[in-house]
């Protein structure tokens, strides 16, 4: 990959806390270079349309999108041109167009990973799954990360994991 080195933020969530960051170092560049493919954009509409590509759980700061964008330009991957009123038209150059099919995989890894978070979200807006997944998360942080545990325990752990996953991919 060029390199897209970052200054992401971590994500941040609408109920408090830290999350895991939506992003890792670099990845919200190429998304953006995705989203330029189609049309010359302004900053504002990126934001908003990372916004609606996460289904609201993440909306990237100015403080973010911009320093991406000057990362971006200064590699020559876009393009920044004002427009009457002040607004900047931001497009995708010839280079950021090779860039982005050079990181063709990382940016379907990076899509499909947004695409399975987003599921997980959706599942937690049920009460009952929530606590659920949320048990089950405890559980396996106490069992794994919190205490000595044997390669057959491991073992034990991913086939009652492998079975439950079985068992719900058959549920009619």
């Amino acid at each position: 990959m060029s390199s897209l080195s970052d200054t992401e933020h971590r994500g941040r969530g609408h109920h408090g806390g830290r999350r895991q960051r939506f992003f890792g170092h670099g990845e919200l560049r190429l998304v953006l270079l995705n989203i330029l493919k189609d049309n010359a954009s302004h900053g504002y509409e990126l934001i908003k349309a990372v916004e609606a590509l996460t289904q609201g759980n993440y909306t990237p700061s100015p403080g973010v999108i911009y320093p991406s964008l000057d990362l971006l330009q200064d590699q020559g991957l876009i393009t920044v041109q004002e427009e009457d009123g002040g607004r900047k038209k931001i497009a995708i150059t010839v280079d950021g167009a090779r860039t982005l099919e050079e990181n063709r995989e990382q940016l379907e890894q990076i899509q499909a990973r947004i695409k399975a978070r987003m599921v997980g979200h959706e599942l937690r807006k049920n009460p009952q799954m929530k606590r659920a997944i949320d048990n089950f998360k405890a559980v396996l942080d106490l069992k794994v990360n919190h205490g000595e545990i044997s390669d057959a325990q491991l073992k034990q752990i991913i086939g009652v994991i492998d079975r439950a996953a079985l068992e719900i991919s058959q549920l009619d």
